[in-house]
């Protein structure tokens, strides 16, 4: 008779014990994910993207885009999203599990994080409760847009994010995002 093989269910403990050797790990209900770093290219389109984000989210009084090495923890669980936004914490020196629900968590995809980012990750975000999440496709040239109880919506040109609290939308151009890779629309 065959046994199936059971796979090692990971802790938080152990996750914060592995090296800091440049690769991101994450832990998704046990499961241990490891990314190496991302390329330049992925960098850059964060960056345009945080630009936009940055001064729309400080008017608004939204909180803060927070970059990686920030992380979402709940329920045993800790991912590192490549940005997303909350509130500050209402404390100094408050956990990350006691940060406040991201209202914007965002994921470029890389030839390693593509099955991840739009399966486990997608889930994870989704049943905790994340308001809005956006997976952006380099290779496309098209970002994802996930709102709770909506259709996901794929977008090549642009779209507005209105969360709550915003008096006004921002508009997002994809070829602000992409920058001249983008098509002209």
């Amino acid at each position: 008779m065959h046994m199936a093989a059971s796979t090692k269910q990971w802790t938080l403990e152990e996750l914060h014990s592995l090296p800091d050797d440049g690769n991101k790990y994450e832990l998704i209900d046990g499961e241990l994910y490891v990314t190496p770093p991302p390329n330049t290219d992925h960098e850059k389109i964060l960056a345009r993207l945080s630009r936009l984000l940055e001064p729309y989210v400080a008017r608004e009084r939204l909180g803060f885009v927070y970059h990686p090495r920030s992380v979402f923890r709940i329920s045993g669980s800790e991912v590192e999203p490549d940005l997303m936004v909350r509130q500050p914490p209402p404390r100094a020196h408050t956990k990350w599990e006691d940060m406040p629900l991201p209202i914007l968590v965002v994921e470029t995809f890389s030839p390693y994080t593509r099955r991840r980012d739009v399966g486990v990750k997608y889930d994870f975000y989704t049943r905790n409760g994340i308001a809005e999440h956006w997976m952006i496709d380099a290779e496309r040239l098209t970002i994802t847009v996930a709102r709770l109880g909506e259709e996901d919506r794929i977008i090549a040109d642009a779209f507005a994010w209105h969360p709550a609290g915003a008096s006004e939308p921002l508009t997002i151009h994809c070829q602000e995002v992409f920058g001249s890779r983008a098509p002209n629309t």
